[in-house]
């Protein structure tokens, strides 16, 4: 799950029963029983400013309140209602959660229902809103401002955000408000926002060939998988590039053309390093000159030959086969079972441009945790996430129990259970943490940490490729979060992105395999300015301005 691919999750690496997911040390004080000796409540706690509720340690209310909330969850016979993760939280808290769930395919389906009617609950946990939702429905008193319970009753939460400023520029809305708790990548979880394209090394071994530089060589590297029969079959069967569509591919390579200069959040623009201003990068010349690049690529038979239109499972049949010289994903050994690959180098570009730029912020969705109007109890229910914020709460989350979900090593690192990770009953790893915990469907919101986490992202492989381009990899203070809107930005912004972004891609794609002539570049632009790209622009700038002023 690199988190430039804001469509990749972490269940990516559920298919390897070796994943574990971020979690941190509760130094073995506190199962999850509620017991008094755990460091959530070391300290005494402090009374009642709210009837009933304790500020710090637990229990968090004094007296049993009941709380209504809806979520969305991987699989339909999880009942939430009788899950174990919630029944013993229950009993460190006094908080009894009566869960409304619904599945992920059907999520927006069933929370846009309950909006409309009015028949919402008290919280909404795992939905998924968008920023234009949060912001929406803040506006008209649905979903209640948070600023002043984080700061009062998330003290986790808070140091999060004064140690990451962006995590506060991301989830704040233009009016100041901050409307929903996001899931958070650990900014030091360095392979988890960045791994370059892996290559096959026992190929380049056999060829004589280094790893590449330069485009130069990259384009020799390619060509010499395709044409000297590097697995020794006596077929021209190696795919050099395999991937499902194009965008990977562009991400990649898009650093060597100094494009996408703040990482991948706001994928269409950037900064002009000439002017200082906002850029629209498919409309640079430069961006011209990497579709041509790619163009030369798949014209001579070095890109998977159905690029823009092969399915997942095709390329998955190849990659298990072996028959991928890169593969742009995670490392192959946890989704092919393919040992042996190793990173690419960043590339140096035609005008000396180096630098790894398809990388997100660490902010993933950011409507992971909403208060309604109809929360009787919110001092109470932000103490009550902020826990799953704190080293204890992350480790409860994402591991559950010592022993029974999962063990520690005598150098305190963790891992899950043989009955979790080869299921005596046959069940998946989803399935079998799915008994006791609720992260497996990748909604949550928390802290993804990589001291306890063993996917694909974690491997040692993965950490060593990420060291290896880090020195050419954007700076987390250069990387933009994905921008707010007011309502009436998005209104507009909705319309013409939809035409612009859509218009963009199809003919990125018409460019590269050759449906589309560049001696049509120009009127490319030009429909692209007709479609209000001044507009477009302008927005995205007034949104840079409020993010650059916080």
């Amino acid at each position: 799950m690199k988190v430039a691919k804001m469509g990749s999750i972490l269940l990516t690496c559920a298919l390897s029963v070796s994943m574990v997911s971020a979690c941190s040390s509760n130094n073995g004080n506190n199962n999850g029983t509620g017991s008094a000796t755990n460091n959530e409540t070391s300290a005494p706690a402090s009374k009642e400013e709210v009837a009933g509720l304790n500020t710090a340690g637990f229990p968090i209310v004094n007296d049993k309140i009941t709380v209504k909330g809806f979520a969305a969850k991987l699989f339909a016979n999880a009942d939430w209602n009788n899950l174990k993760l919630w029944q013993e939280y229950e009993k460190m808290t006094n908080v009894h959660m009566v869960w409304d769930t619904t599945q992920k395919d059907s999520l927006k389906e069933k929370r846009n229902i309950l909006l409309a009617g009015g028949e919402y609950p008290e919280l909404f946990y795992a939905s998924a809103f968008s920023r234009s939702d949060l912001f929406k429905y803040g506006k008209q008193g649905v979903f209640v401002p948070l600023n002043d319970l984080i700061d009062n009753y998330a003290p986790h939460f808070k140091a999060l955000m004064d140690k990451y400023p962006i995590i506060g520029k991301g989830i704040t809305m233009p009016d100041g408000n901050i409307y929903g708790l996001p899931t958070i990548y650990d900014p030091e979880f360095k392979s988890v926002f960045y791994n370059t394209p892996w290559v096959k090394k026992e190929w380049l071994d056999k060829l004589g060939i280094a790893e590449p530089q330069n485009l130069d060589d990259f384009y020799n590297m390619l060509k010499a998988f395709k044409e000297k029969d590097p697995n020794g079959n006596s077929k021209q069967d190696e795919i050099a590039w395999g991937g499902v569509g194009t965008t990977g591919l562009l991400g990649y390579l898009k650093g060597s053309f100094g494009l996408n200069n703040h990482g991948n959040s706001n994928a269409y623009v950037d900064t002009d390093p000439s002017t200082g201003k906002l850029r629209f990068v498919a409309t640079d010349p430069n961006y011209k000159e990497l579709l041509q690049y790619v163009n030369k690529l798949y014209k001579d038979g070095l890109l998977e030959k159905d690029i823009v239109s092969v399915q997942g499972e095709e390329i998955d049949a190849k990659g298990t086969g072996g028959l991928l010289a890169i593969i742009d994903n995670v490392d192959p050994v946890a989704i092919y079972n393919q040992q042996g690959y190793v990173g690419l180098p960043v590339l140096k570009g035609p005008h000396g441009d180096q630098t790894y730029t398809y990388i997100g912020s660490p902010l993933g969705n950011i409507g992971m945790f909403v208060l309604t109007d109809k929360a009787k109890n919110q001092e109470a229910m932000m103490r009550w996430m902020d826990y799953f914020y704190s080293e204890e709460g992350i480790k409860l989350f994402f591991m559950g129990w010592k022993d029974q979900t999962y063990k520690e090593h005598a150098d305190g690192t963790v891992d899950y259970t043989d009955e979790i990770k080869s299921n005596p009953n046959g069940l998946s790893l989803d399935q079998a943490v799915s008994q006791y915990l609720v992260w497996p469907g990748g909604y949550y919101p928390g802290f993804v940490k990589q001291q306890f986490f063993k996917g694909a992202e974690g491997l040692p492989t993965s950490v060593e490729n990420a060291k290896k381009s880090e020195a050419l990899t954007l700076k987390p203070d250069q990387i933009w979060p994905a921008f707010n809107f007011t309502s009436e930005e998005q209104t507009e912004l909705t319309t013409l992105a939809t035409d612009i972004q859509t218009y963009v891609d199809e003919m990125r794609d018409k460019f590269i395999v050759g449906n589309a002539s560049f001696d049509e570049w120009d009127n490319y632009v030009a429909t692209l300015n007709k479609m209000g790209l001044d507009r477009y622009i302008a927005i995205y700038q007034a949104a840079l301005d409020r993010f650059t002023s916080q």
